[in-house]
């Protein structure tokens, strides 16, 4: 098997804000996913279930033992893959990801994604810090490795996890089997493609300061600053790039402290200056998520998903689990069975299109956005004013001026993916001059 690079593009980016950061009485989690160019990411919803005792669970390479009982969740996720990007559950817990490479080597064998545990602590916690507990109980273990992209050269990485919930957030960074936690109960916080916690540790693998000892990375006498003993020692040059990002998102919420929506982390997550909002190098942000997880336990928790790549040309909606939540089929990929490339020996050596409706319907409308200008203006218009009325229903729910049925909260989503669907139709349409006419 071929080596599994550093130097590969990557990019991946959260933020979260804790009060008294926020605007608002709640914590607010953002993530962009970038990712390989033309890979497709879908939006996912699974229901709460039960297990029968000594069940299996098939994860994306390997199997795992299954737990009683999961709760539902909703995930944004390369689609040819069982684990996540980023994704929320019922109880308001959040998770995004970020490739690192450390000096710890990256295993070419196939094992737990960090997508995978990422899925898995969403379906098995119900906050933060349960969540950190089950990923670093599956990390010890099942261990993690296995190419994190569809192709036959394979793509490998360890990674560092933002989780968020009501009422704090953690920052989970490892290396191999070894990690560092950091636990951050007030203030703005981001990661960004790279080790970022120093010598504010707040919980340790138990063999993390005796490894670094035993390698010579750590003599023992200076503080113990995770990112300086793990970082290697010369950078690749996308983790070189990384930085820059992680002190422009830093900088970012350091600009709005105090005054951090939901809007506010949607123009952070599509700021291309910085390269938060990236395309280049064959890699580019394909999907975005934006929650709020309002500290009060009985207003609801609101997470904005896209779907589609380039928040910047991409709409946020938004979804609330509720009895009407269910999946949305304009948002769902394909499947392809055991004939899928995934699962065929060797992986990879073939290719399947995975868009699903709503990602071909962007893309066209991507294309009328390059060719013409005016109706691509307008299109982007169109777009943001159908934003702006989810995060206007998002303020009316938090503020107590409606109070819509379990069943209407859990159909937002499906609601807000179908009109957007019919803009982009509309609009891409030869007819497309009806949709700006409509108001």
């Amino acid at each position: 098997m071929a080596s599994c690079a550093p130097d590969t593009p990557c990019s991946c980016d959260c933020f979260v804000s804790v009060p008294p950061a926020s605007a608002i009485p709640a914590v607010i989690f953002a993530k962009n996913s970038d990712r390989p160019r033309d890979e497709v990411q879908e939006v996912v919803f699974v229901p709460a279930s039960t297990h029968a005792p000594g069940s299996r669970l098939q994860c994306t390479y390997i199997e795992v033992e299954q737990v009683p009982k999961t709760h539902a969740v909703i995930l944004s996720r390369p689609s040819w893959l069982w684990g996540a990007e980023m994704g929320a559950n019922e109880h308001g817990v959040c998770i995004g990801n970020e490739a690192v490479w450390t000096k710890e080597p990256v295993g070419e064998g196939e094992a737990l994604l960090g997508m995978d545990l990422l899925r898995l602590a969403l379906e098995r916690s119900s906050s933060a810090l349960e969540a950190l507990r089950v990923i670093t109980s599956l990390l010890e273990s099942y261990g993690q490795g296995g190419s994190c992209r569809e192709d036959p050269t394979p793509f490998c990485y360890h990674n560092t996890f933002l989780l968020a919930d009501r009422t704090e957030a953690w920052v989970l960074e490892t290396a191999g089997r070894l990690w560092a936690a950091q636990r951050i109960q007030e203030g703005a916080r981001n990661i960004s493609n790279q080790l970022s916690i120093g010598t504010d540790i707040s919980a340790e693998h138990p063999e993390l300061r005796t490894h670094a000892l035993a390698q010579g990375w750590w003599g023992g006498q200076r503080p113990f600053d995770f990112a300086q003993v793990f970082s290697l020692t010369r950078q690749p040059v996308r983790m070189e790039a990384a930085k820059a990002r992680y002190q422009a998102g830093r900088e970012l919420l350091r600009q709005e402290q105090g005054g951090l929506t939901a809007e506010v982390m949607m123009s952070i997550l599509r700021n291309k200056e910085s390269g938060i909002c990236m395309d280049s190098g064959g890699f580019r942000t394909t999907a975005s998520m934006v929650s709020i997880l309002p500290q009060d336990p009985t207003q609801p928790c609101i997470h904005f998903l896209t779907a589609t790549p380039d928040p910047s040309r991409s709409v946020f909606k938004p979804f609330i689990f509720g009895a009407g939540a269910a999946q949305v089929p304009q948002v769902l990929s394909p499947t392809f069975g055991a004939q899928d490339p995934v699962q065929t020996q060797p992986r990879f050596q073939t290719q399947v299109d995975r868009r699903h409706t709503l990602y071909r319907g962007h893309q066209v409308a991507l294309e009328l956005m390059e060719s013409d200008q005016d109706r691509g203006q307008q299109l982007w218009q169109k777009q943001r004013d159908l934003e702006h009325e989810g995060l206007e229903a998002a303020r009316a729910l938090l503020s107590g001026e409606r109070a819509p049925p379990a069943e209407k909260l859990g159909a937002l989503f499906q609601a807000f993916v179908e009109r957007e669907s019919q803009v982009l139709l509309t609009c891409t349409h030869p007819g497309w001059c009806s949709c700006f006419q409509s108001g």
